[in-house]
């Protein structure tokens, strides 16, 4: 067994959208496991997400972020005309400022080489070998990542605060997303605990699977 990478990260401003949310913009108050997993995939240039199904991520806030609410244009698709004024309304939308966390990411499920561990230790290594398009960020697109950097457990202090599956928790996050409608998208439950453990408790740990 191959041990997980870890990984900081640190992100001004964010929006995690709420899957099921529709008049205003709410967010999740936690990166979703779907999310960190598409900012991966993106990191090492990878378009395929069905590729690296079987990786496993383990999510840390190093605090709760603060949430504000802003006026923004949204879209809202109601006219077939793409350019009609029906189809952009003002609407709020909820933002994270602040948010720090870490992931650990541990590939012992994949079945493909080279796993995406192996591919985000190279990226850092050799970036210049990923070929990749756009700006990595987190979240929506304008919502660039400030730092992203690969950590040891001699960097982690202080306590953490879990993401931790819970089939009693109030808190649910798609580990999968289906991007041609929402029939594919898949959930699971969580909680947030406080707790100073290391390595990542069991619980925190969650497998990304597709559902096809």
């Amino acid at each position: 067994m191959t041990a997980p990478l870890i990984l900081y990260l640190d992100v001004p401003f964010v929006t995690f959208r709420e899957s099921h949310a529709r008049e205003m913009g709410k967010t999740y108050p936690v990166p979703p496991p779907a999310t960190v997993y598409g900012m991966l995939l993106s990191l090492v240039g990878e378009k395929d997400v069905y590729r690296h199904c079987g990786v496993e991520l383990a999510i840390a806030m190093l605090s709760i972020p603060k949430k504000s609410r802003i006026l923004r244009q949204m879209r809202r698709f109601k006219n077939a005309d793409f350019s009609h004024p029906e189809n952009s309304i003002p609407c709020y939308q909820e933002i994270l400022s602040n948010l720090k966390c870490w992931i650990w990411v541990r590939s012992d499920g994949e079945k493909i080489q080279p796993s995406l561990r192996e591919r985000i230790q190279l990226a850092f290594d050799h970036p210049e070998l990923v070929r990749r398009f756009g700006c990595l960020f987190l979240g929506e697109s304008d919502q660039l990542i400030k730092t992203i950097k690969l950590v040891s457990e001699d960097y982690l202090q202080g306590v953490r605060q879990w993401v931790i599956r819970d089939n009693r928790g109030r808190l649910t996050l798609p580990y999968w997303v289906d991007h041609v409608g929402s029939r594919n998208t898949r959930f699971l439950r969580y909680r947030i605990k406080e707790m100073p453990s290391s390595p990542p408790p069991d619980l925190a740990w969650t497998m990304i699977q597709s559902p096809i």
